[in-house]
């Protein structure tokens, strides 16, 4: 169960290097620039549709369980019909959010 940030960027570093793909290679896979995907690797706070899309890119999958565990996982398969042409770009909001307007809604 991932409990912080810093497992989640631990998971995906190791999902990349068994899928043998470089940070660089990120951007044909997902349209992300190496710097950004650098930022999400050292555990940087992203949001979720900036995560399921790397997610998408190293064929992963975003469950949510419960804490009890008595419920089953809820699993998101729609991440990849989510994303679309624009969703494939540069992620210009993030990068807004990194060079200052995050107070900005």
């Amino acid at each position: 169960m991932m409990k912080n940030i810093d497992e989640i960027a631990e998971l995906l570093i190791e999902r990349r290097k068994k899928l043998g793909i470089e940070q660089k290679d990120m951007y044909m896979r997902i349209g992300m620039k190496q710097q950004q995907y650098q930022r999400i690797e050292a555990g940087s706070d992203v949001k979720l549709s900036t995560l399921l899309r790397v997610l998408e890119g190293l064929d992963l999958e975003l469950s949510i369980t419960p804490k009890d565990r008595k419920a089953p996982p809820v699993s998101v398969h729609e991440a990849s019909a989510n994303l679309n042409k624009e969703g494939l770009q540069d992620d210009t909001d993030d990068l807004d959010f990194w060079f200052g307007s995050e107070g900005k809604s």
